[in-house]
């Protein structure tokens, strides 16, 4: 009978944060002739279709202590435990070469119960600081694989620059030339992401309408706004005498970040990552919310790197976004500088690393 190929166990929670690039070294691992499988609680199971169809999903039991009653908070540590326990003997059954975590509560049995067995395993993470659950494993891992550079990690633990792996649509529009900023058609692309993007729909518009009629008039906007918010946002420009497209979402985001003189956006880690990857000026805004102001850590990068400018939700008014616009789009050397700097930092190669990161756990151990 012939052996069976290597075995991945991949672990991850139910966002796209987590779920992307865990789906990413999914296909490359698959391609290579590995077996793959995705552990997983019940909701992340949900967000797994885009899996390719040859990946097992194991669900396990996990939880976390931030949702529910305090009776649900109570039997989170037996959850998990079980979950710890099923997952050890599935690993026995069917021994994985490596364990990979992406982050999420959900990650937490197979990391576990991986390190219960000693295997080979490591961890990815996404933004510039560690989730809850990768900050719990940092220690106990064999590597630690940072998407956003730097990343905030604990004393004594050692961080592997792999980048956050992009669509294959972003990969596409990678490096695209950049028409610098002048007095022809401009585009400029507005992403909020789903969480807190209200505060832009409330400072942007405003803030183009200030901008100097030499620039307003060569504006062509596309404005990514949440659904509640789309009326008064397409009144807004429509007042101001200003060309917008504005949906709830864009299908075809890489097109127009490749078509953009200028990107004002949140930094998540994976729209830190297309801005780089296509390379482009930017304004970032980070997400006052995000847990332990991780929005702020994933910028770093680009702003150290001249790239893009940082304004603090704190510090953000229309008066003060309409300064930065024109700064960027009244000096075509220097927005063609921050593309050039953006493209720098990007690691289009993310998914190829994250793969020979694995490959060396397995030689090593």
């Amino acid at each position: 009978m012939a052996p069976k190929a290597p075995l991945l166990l991949i672990a991850a929670g139910g966002t796209g944060g987590h779920m992307f690039p865990a789906q990413a070294l999914a296909e490359a691992m698959i391609a290579r002739g590995w077996r793959v499988k995705l552990s997983t609680d019940a909701r992340g199971a949900r967000y797994a279709g885009g899996f390719p169809p040859a990946v097992q999903i194991e669900e396990v039991s996990s939880a976390t202590f931030a949702r529910g009653g305090i009776l649900a908070k109570l039997l989170v540590p037996f959850r998990i435990a079980g979950g710890v326990i099923a997952a050890a003997f599935a690993m026995l059954r069917d021994r994985p070469e490596v364990v990979v975590g992406f982050g999420g509560y959900p990650s937490i049995p197979a990391i576990a119960g991986a390190t219960l067995l000693r295997l080979p395993r490591m961890i990815h993470e996404q933004n510039g600081v560690l989730g809850r659950v990768n900050q719990i494993f940092a220690r106990r891992v064999k590597a630690v694989a940072c998407g956003t550079w730097p990343t905030a990690l604990p004393e004594g633990v050692e961080g592997i620059h792999t980048g956050n792996p992009v669509r294959g649509a972003v990969l596409d529009r990678a490096a695209s030339p950049y028409i610098a900023p002048g007095d022809y058609p401009m585009s400029l692309v507005v992403i909020g992401g789903s969480q807190g993007a209200r505060i832009l729909s409330d400072v942007v518009p405003a803030a183009i309408a200030a901008l100097p009629e030499a620039l307003r008039r060569n504006l062509r906007i596309a404005h990514q706004a949440r659904a509640e918010d789309l009326p008064r946002v397409v009144e807004a420009y429509d007042a101001a005498g200003l060309m917008a497209e504005v949906e709830p979402f864009f299908t075809d985001i890489p097109r127009r970040l490749s078509e953009a003189q200028l990107v004002i956006s949140r930094s998540g880690a994976s729209s830190v990552a297309d801005i780089s990857v296509i390379g482009r000026p930017a304004i970032l805004i980070p997400f006052a919310a995000a847990t332990a102001d991780h929005q702020t850590a994933n910028a770093r990068g680009l702003v150290s790197a001249e790239a893009a400018i940082l304004i603090p939700e704190s510090a953000l008014d229309a008066a003060t976004l309409s300064a930065h616009i024109a700064a960027v789009l009244s000096n075509p050397q220097a927005a063609e500088q921050m593309a050039a700097n953006a493209l720098a930092q990007a690691r289009p190669d993310a998914t190829a690393r994250l793969v020979d990161l694995v490959l060396r756990l397995v030689h090593h151990d």
